[in-house]
């Protein structure tokens, strides 16, 4: 899962960013009005936690931005305003939470967890495909009852497949889910490859099917259709 963290505060921006990356999210971060702006308009993000008083302009214009493109992608506003017309505004333009500092960490990370499989997920807290089941409170997978002991990379690119079952997903979609913008950094994408192939060994050894199905020269789908 992809965090854009738009705050100013550098100390905040260094410790949210450490604490949800050891929650196991990728995190990018966005120290303006103008480059959150930039951000929105070309990467998809699953949660945006956004500071309302930055330097440059009001975070609540960001939202408009965010919305014209996603409805699925939340965002949690996370301000040092407490005044009840300032959340009310928030909400009605189409934020998803809000919560006002100072806050705890845990607290935060409950409120994006719950928003996750209230919005992303229909408010389940697993995803079943047939014999794999996928505990998203534990982050566990299991397939036949039995647990797989996937990498982090892994991990997201199983719940990024079953979030698009039966779609096409081009390499480039995956790669930055995967990475965020820093694969504009990357050289080619033989690294989707290699993380497809591991997923996919490890869900048969567990006596899973390869639903896994490559469509060449445009990406990949996960498919009901086992090969």
């Amino acid at each position: 899962m992809k965090i854009l963290l738009v705050e100013d505060n550098q100390i905040l921006v260094d410790e949210l960013k450490s604490f949800f990356e050891e929650q196991g999210y990728l995190v990018e971060v966005a120290t303006s009005f103008n480059l959150a702006s930039q951000k929105v308009a070309v990467y998809e993000y699953d949660v945006i936690i956004l500071d309302l008083g930055l330097p440059d302009g009001n975070g609540l214009d960001l939202i408009p931005l965010v919305r014209k493109t996603s409805t699925e992608t939340i965002i949690l506003i996370l301000t040092a305003r407490d005044a009840v017309e300032d959340k009310v505004k928030g909400l009605e333009s189409g934020a998803d939470d809000y919560l006002t500092k100072p806050f705890h960490k845990a607290e935060l990370n409950a409120r994006v967890r719950s928003q996750l499989r209230r919005k992303k997920f229909a408010g389940k807290n697993e995803l079943t495909f047939h014999e794999i089941r996928v505990d998203l409170q534990a982050a566990q997978v299991f397939v036949k009852g039995q647990p797989l002991n996937l990498t982090r990379k892994e991990y997201d690119l199983l719940i990024y497949f079953l979030y698009n079952p039966n779609r096409l997903l081009t390499k480039e979609s995956i790669a930055e889910h995967l990475w965020g913008d820093h694969i504009d950094q990357a050289d080619s994408f033989d690294f989707i490859y290699n993380h497809i192939k591991n997923l996919r060994k490890k869900i048969m050894a567990a006596g899973g099917k390869n639903y896994v199905k490559a469509m060449y020269g445009m990406g990949y789908k996960f498919s009901e259709e086992s090969k």
